[in-house]
């Protein structure tokens, strides 16, 4: 059964052409309907007057002076540590070693995972993200509450067990089983979690290091050999995001040429590979990113608040490898899709460590729907509102607040429209949701 939603209409045309093919219908109509699976993807879309026309009778939801884009895709963000959010460090290791172990540790108990877990799917989805590629802890508990809380809500998300066997709170590192050292109990128990969650309707299971100071060679070769028997899931790390974690990486894997390397050596670099971060790089790593088909993962903001450093764009580029936005709350501070995008913004202004440049705001909006789903190897599957798309959308309202209102109405082009969103966007613009499956 075909559904019909009339408003303003927000897309990529060409996904190859990237953030240039945007496309934007001022009066437009939305055709959703199932899939050969009974999954609910986008079936049409295109000017109202012209589309209805060729579906009389059609029932049609009309959301006048709204606007209907893609829901957004979170690239790097870490469900454990909501109740970290905004909490003062002199950088990124004190952090961690003050707020998120000693929050992660809480997941143990299935009942707090679960409280959790509940908090965050509806956060994400009140901020307009659709689909997500999320940490959880290091224990199972942790993992299977977010995963059915996902399920629970149709949400299409990827998770894993966090792998750390060595450097962190004993209460975190991933136990010792029967006749099992903790390397290889991590990696057993890691097959189990893929072989009853990935594929499951839209959830994916991602290999999880949590990055390599913290598993040892044992742990980090046996990852690598998983995701070689599985090639279809993913993997997902941290690298390169703050100097004395350089250090410290470097000092562990000296046999490595960089940090990043680390992961190659270990089998870790492919594609569906995510690197959160990817600051400190040189042209050698950027090369291994797009040789390997790694993506990065930016997070702008959790790099402004912990004083990483800044993603350097022009260098990605001219290398070339993919990468997409991410909010990697709780170092960053907010699941607003629009404070990530302002961010980046920021950080590609940035023109003393790194060559600035202006990021157009379809380079952005592209980034955090349709590039990210590209990266993540689900282009043409979320991220887009193009026919065959699941029909994951929000509704945004470009009047949520009277600077807002004042400001949109005299927009005199689509950048200028979008840029207002993102300046002064947040959480109050996302009028209304849509997942595929919960239409």
């Amino acid at each position: 059964m075909l559904r019909g939603y009339r408003a303003s209409l927000l897309w990529f045309a060409d996904p190859a052409q990237g953030a240039d093919s945007i496309r934007y219908e001022e009066d437009g109509l939305l055709l959703v309907g199932p899939d050969d699976l009974g999954c609910q993807v986008v079936q049409a879309l295109g000017d109202w007057h012209g589309l209805s026309a060729r579906y009389p009778g059609l029932a049609v939801e009309h959301w006048p002076g709204r606007i209907i884009a893609p829901g957004f895709v979170d690239m790097h963000v870490h469900f454990p540590q909501t109740n970290v959010i905004g909490s003062p460090a002199d950088g990124l290791l004190p952090w961690l070693e003050n707020y998120t172990f000693p929050e992660e540790q809480r997941f143990a108990d299935p009942d707090y995972a679960a409280e959790a877990a509940a908090f965050f799917v509806n956060e994400l989805l009140r901020n307009g993200v659709t689909t997500a590629l999320a940490f959880a802890t290091s224990h199972s508990t942790s993992v299977n509450a977010l995963f059915a809380q996902a399920q629970a809500r149709h949400m299409r998300l990827i998770t894993g067990l966090c792998l750390m066997d060595r450097h962190a709170p004993a209460a975190l590192l991933n136990p010792a089983g029967s006749g099992n050292g903790a390397a290889e109990q991590s990696l057993v128990e890691s097959e189990a979690l893929i072989q009853r969650w990935h594929g499951q309707g839209r959830l994916g299971y991602a290999i999880t290091p949590r990055f390599a100071p913290t598993s040892t060679d044992a742990q980090l070769r046996g990852a690598g050999e998983l995701a070689a028997r599985y090639p279809d899931v993913w993997i997902q790390s941290h690298v390169a995001e703050n100097k004395d974690e350089i250090a410290w990486a470097r000092t562990l894997f000296p046999q490595s040429r960089s940090y990043l390397a680390t992961y190659a050596d270990f089998g870790l670099m492919r594609k569906r590979a995510v690197y959160a971060h990817c600051i400190h790089f040189d042209d050698d790593d950027r090369a291994l990113m797009r040789s390997t088909g790694a993506v990065a993962a930016i997070s702008p903001t959790s790099n402004l608040f912990l004083g990483s450093g800044f993603f350097d764009y022009v260098g990605a580029d001219r290398v070339g490898f993919g990468y997409g936005l991410a909010s990697d709350v709780g170092g960053g501070t907010s699941f607003s899709p629009f404070h990530t995008m302002l961010a980046a913004y920021y950080v590609g202004r940035e023109g003393h460590s790194t060559s600035g440049l202006s990021l157009t705001p379809q380079q952005l909006w592209w980034q955090h729907t349709a590039g990210a789903a590209q990266a993540l190897g689900l282009d043409g599957v979320v991220g887009n509102l193009l026919p065959g798309c699941e029909a994951d959308f929000v509704v945004l309202n470009p009047a949520a607040t009277p600077l807002l209102a004042r400001k949109t109405a005299r927009a005199a082009s689509l950048a200028e429209l979008l840029f207002a969103l993102i300046v002064l966007g947040d959480d109050r613009v996302v009028e209304r949701t849509v997942v595929a499956q919960a239409l």
